[in-house]
């Protein structure tokens, strides 16, 4: 239970890491450039042309836009997934309503407490892991618009809807509990993290026969590059905070007695 509480904050943790790890890198090829024993190896390499910070800048930065793009592309797919739920459970709902007084007040009645149930689970998805109660409301559902009763009661028409309806809502499911499982991947990070690196030491070799320029270019470097990748790291799973996806398009359907917005 305490390794679950903790998985909900981990990405805190990575991000400062990027942070401290940038400035402690930071601070150790500027030490490096100024100290004496050091300095007349360090001037042997001067002659590296401005030009040649291109090469690395461009691969560090291209390297951190594809992670920055997976990351808030899968927001934008939890989010779909999200509404497109919400949109499901609203049209069985409205299916219900033409069906006879039993079958529609049974199918809306599984309709809010799968609502409910899935609402609930946000929970469970900031901690990688899914409800078992959500996928019990959804077979549930499922086994009643599968029923051979229903099918008769509503017709064949309405009734291939309300199956498709159930099959689309529960491979939303499905993508939505995929992509909270997202997390940080350690190899895309080092190889980013060694970019940022060879970055930074390309720096100083290109201004190492002046220092004060090498230590604002290290400055400002480290302060584009830090917090950027601690904004991407912060947000790696879509369903945990400081950004994370709203249940309430699906908790609106919920109106189960004592249900409360998790």
């Amino acid at each position: 239970m305490e390794a679950a509480r903790l998985a909900v904050y981990d990405h805190y943790a990575y991000a400062a890491v990027a942070l401290v790890g940038t400035a402690l890198a930071a601070w150790a090829i500027w030490r490096l450039l100024v100290a004496p024993r050091w300095r007349a190896r360090v001037l042997t390499l001067s002659g590296v042309v401005p030009p040649f910070l291109n090469i690395l800048g461009v691969l560090f930065g291209l390297t951190l836009a594809f992670i920055a793009n997976d990351t808030w592309s899968a927001h934008d797919r939890a989010t779909n997934a999200v509404y497109r739920e919400a949109d499901a459970l609203r049209t069985l709902d409205a299916l219900a309503r033409s069906l006879p007084e039993a079958p529609q007040a049974a199918l809306r009645q599984a309709v809010r407490e799968h609502a409910a149930a899935t609402a609930a689970e946000w929970q469970q998805l900031a901690r990688r892991s899914s409800s078992p109660q959500a996928q019990q409301s959804a077979d549930r559902l499922l086994s009643l618009v599968a029923d051979p009763a229903m099918a008769q009661t509503a017709g064949n028409g309405v009734h291939s809807l309300m199956l498709a309806t159930v099959a689309h809502l529960r491979d939303d499911r499905d993508q939505r509990i995929a992509l909270s499982q997202m997390h940080v991947n350690p190899f895309k990070w080092m190889g980013m993290a060694f970019l940022g690196l060879l970055t930074m030491l390309s720096i100083a070799v290109v201004h190492v026969e002046h220092q004060r320029a090498a230590a604002t270019a290290l400055i400002l470097f480290a302060v584009a590059a830090a917090p950027t990748a601690a904004i991407v790291l912060m947000q790696g799973n879509p369903f945990q905070s400081p950004s994370f996806v709203s249940p309430a398009p699906i908790f609106q359907l919920a109106q189960t007695p004592g249900a409360t917005a998790p």
